[in-house]
């Protein structure tokens, strides 16, 4: 129910809450930055425009029964389109200063993604075996008061026509009139002004996810934390970016930029679920599958940097402990620190402080994470466990499995810390190294509670 603004320059986070409690399905910026619309899950969802600078809900649009796929402000700013989810099947276009919706379509298929084209005249969805483009100025033009029909055509996909598209830019620039799209398959495709397929590329992966077009590049996001850059204007391979962390990374040793670079062997990487590049600063913001961020400086694509980046938690967060304030020498945590454990079945310790501690240098990866502990080293949680060509049921749940650590405590001499699993186990580590020094199978089911007794008892 919550929209983050996050600004990496100063590593601080705004929210916008959604007072109607349902869960966000989709959201977009308008182009002058000044507005966010979203769409949400559940019954009756509403498309709502929020003021980013007020945090406020200036409009609130109802004409979908179960969901809202993707959404998407025009570049004139007139318009937002609104696409349902595949039993919703509604298409809408709003002229959303008056509330009204001024063309609508049915579309049966499942629809992923949508893009507008540069001068707000038409926009594209793509989705299962779907490339469509609808045009506005025809539907719109009429001065008939209501709803008129949404005029559409199909992409001429040819031999291509059974694939999943899940991402989808028009072009900018020179590029305009061309459509780039990419299906999970692994393909980027591009069509010219006639809708017709003109030619496409294998990016060699096993699945692409989403993609982003700005003036001069083409940036695929893909599985295994690949994302692959290309020319706009011909297609020609350019370069790839550098991959994240691998998933287990010990983040306390990644003290030197060039962890960064470390190739482990059998790694695995986290999937790329979305990317957007800011033109301005030329930095390209990836959000990847274990729910990490990174920000990484394009200006030049043959000596990529990165710019910030957080590793987040990539399920439910259980329980927050803060570390004891310690006078003497004995504190095993910079003051101010505090725990989290989560259904991704680790354990991680952040401090908000800036000021540098002797003993924990800053790591490469987090201003604020100092450290993440790997439960039985069990890294098969942390990829947001929903599939990823669905990126999650349809309701927007993940879907729950039986991990992860539930419940904790630091012991009142700051030495150790006891966890309970979701499992039953309870176990104790020690905080210095933190080494697993105890592990019992207590109970059958998950520990909801542990409390360590009072030292003067």
């Amino acid at each position: 129910c919550v929209v983050v603004i996050l600004n990496p320059k100063e590593n601080k986070q705004q929210h916008i809450f959604n007072t109607a409690r349902k869960s966000l399905s989709a959201l977009a910026f308008s182009p002058d930055g000044k507005y966010i619309v979203t769409g949400e899950n559940g019954h009756r969802p509403a498309v709502r425009i929020w003021d980013v600078e007020e945090k406020s809900q200036v409009a609130e649009m109802l004409g979908h029964k179960y969901g809202v796929a993707c959404v998407a402000f025009s570049p004139s700013m007139k318009h937002i389109v609104s696409m349902g989810y595949q039993h919703d099947m509604v298409l809408n276009v709003w002229d959303w200063k008056k509330d009204i919706v001024v063309a609508s379509n049915k579309v049966s298929c499942r629809v992923i993604a949508l893009s507008f084209s540069e001068d707000s005249s038409y926009f594209v969805t793509v989705g299962n075996r779907h490339v469509r483009f609808w045009f506005l100025e025809v539907s719109t033009e009429a001065k008939v008061t209501g709803t008129v029909p949404l005029v559409g055509r199909s992409g001429i996909l040819g031999e291509l026509h059974n694939n999943v598209f899940c991402g989808v830019a028009c072009g900018r620039g020179q590029m305009t009139g061309s459509t780039f799209c990419v299906s999970y398959s692994g393909l980027l495709c591009q069509f010219n002004e006639k809708r017709v397929l003109e030619k496409w590329i294998n990016l060699k992966v096993s699945q692409s996810s989403c993609l982003y077009v700005s003036q001069e590049l083409i940036f695929c996001g893909c599985t295994d934390g690949i994302v692959r850059i290309f020319q706009a204007h011909n297609l020609q391979y350019l370069a790839n970016l550098p991959k994240p962390h691998y998933l287990g990374v010990d983040v306390a040793q990644g003290l030197e930029p060039s962890f960064l670079f470390h190739r482990k062997a059998e790694a695995i990487y986290p999937d790329t679920v979305a990317l957007i590049f800011d033109p301005i600063h030329q930095w390209l913001s990836c959000v990847y599958k274990d729910h990490s961020i990174y920000i990484w400086d394009v200006k030049d694509i043959n000596k990529v940097g990165k710019v910030w980046s957080e590793l987040f938690h990539s399920s439910y967060v259980w329980n927050v402990e803060v570390y004891p304030e310690f006078e003497d020498q004995r504190a095993c945590l910079p003051s101010g620190s505090f725990l989290t454990c989560s259904s991704d079945n680790t354990i991680r310790f952040w401090n908000m402080d800036g000021s540098p501690d002797s003993h924990w240098q800053k790591n490469i990866f987090s201003n604020t994470l100092l450290k993440v502990v790997y439960v039985e080293n069990d890294i098969q949680h942390l990829q947001n466990m929903s599939h990823f060509p669905d990126r999650g049921s349809e309701n927007g749940m993940p879907v729950d499995m039986k991990a992860g650590v539930r419940v904790m405590q630091v012991s009142p001499d700051g030495q150790h810390l006891a966890s309970g699993d979701r499992s039953g186990n309870l176990r104790i580590h020690e905080l210095h190294f933190m080494d697993e020094l105890v592990k019992v199978e207590a109970h059958d089911a998950e520990v909801l509670c542990l409390e360590y007794s009072k030292p003067e008892t």
